[in-house]
């Protein structure tokens, strides 16, 4: 009609005060989450060329050994690569032989690989409650088990005499770095091997794949999802998003379910005429 856009300042820029409001609004409506769950089958790829690399691939073996962790403890990628976040330091782990825990800095290597369970501490990471602890068992698989990488990170940075702050994904001696970009990478490429029958594209999944995984996996085993938000560290229903109902073995019986269980009548109110 002629007047002027009331929602523009003097300069005919968006007024600051609405700005804020709509930058507020895409913080807590993120958008809807795109990428395909990654298959323990993959990690199996990715842990199976780790152990084939030389000894010296010290990045390909860190990368490895972050995106186990990743799996286990459901950890978004700024909780442990080096990308200008704050991820998980060696001061962050703990490692139980039953309740005794051990002290990282002088236990032997033998006694480190006798550990049973491995915890990891929020202390600076953005998105967790601080002091919050997230701790994970041995799986008894000989190499994809959060407590097992988590002593080949320690063993790692102890050999090269890396303070307590030091990120669990630090590499030495190479300008190189564990980032989320390599992390995808990774995967996308053990997803390329698999091929198609897993069900998605290499472009679909990236590094935020491992923690939609780790929930996954835990529904596909029939944990109760209040337990899954908890240990995700979700505090709203947001951990819905991750759960997909794309994965088979959670939907291949539910249309007999339905089949069998969708023949019903329903009890009748005052209105519906009786024979």
């Amino acid at each position: 009609m002629g007047a002027e856009d009331p929602r523009l300042n003097s300069a005919h820029q968006i007024d600051f005060r609405l700005q804020r409001m709509i930058k507020s609004w895409k913080s807590s409506d993120p958008a809807p989450l795109h990428v395909k769950p990654i298959p323990i089958q993959v990690i199996r790829r990715v842990a199976t060329l780790s152990q084939l690399s030389s000894a010296n691939d010290s990045l390909y073996q860190a990368t490895t050994d972050m995106i186990i962790l990743a799996f286990f403890f459901l950890l978004r990628p700024g909780e442990y690569t080096n990308n200008d976040n704050t991820p998980f330091c060696l001061k962050d782990v703990q490692l139980f032989i039953g309740p005794r825990c051990l002290n990282l800095q002088t236990s032997s290597a033998a006694e480190l690989a006798q550990a049973r369970f491995g915890s990891l501490t929020f202390t600076d990471q953005k998105n967790g409650v601080r002091g919050e602890v997230i701790g994970q068992a041995s799986t008894g698989d000989s190499f994809v088990c959060p407590v097992k990488s988590l002593v080949r990170r320690i063993l790692y940075l102890r050999s090269h005499n890396a303070p307590p702050t030091t990120p669990l994904s630090r590499v030495f001696n190479t300008p190189a770095r564990v980032t989320p970009s390599v992390l995808t990478a990774t995967l996308r490429d053990c997803v390329q091997y698999l091929g198609p029958d897993l069900g998605f594209l290499p472009s679909e999944v990236s590094a935020r794949s491992l923690r939609a995984a780790g929930a996954t996996a835990l529904l596909l085993a029939r944990v109760d999802t209040d337990v899954i938000r908890l240990i995700g560290r979700w505090r709203s229903d947001e951990m819905l998003r991750y759960l997909h109902v794309q994965a088979y073995p959670l939907m291949r019986n539910y249309s007999r379910l339905m089949l069998d269980a969708g023949d019903y009548t329903l009890i009748p109110n005052q209105l519906v005429p009786q024979r």
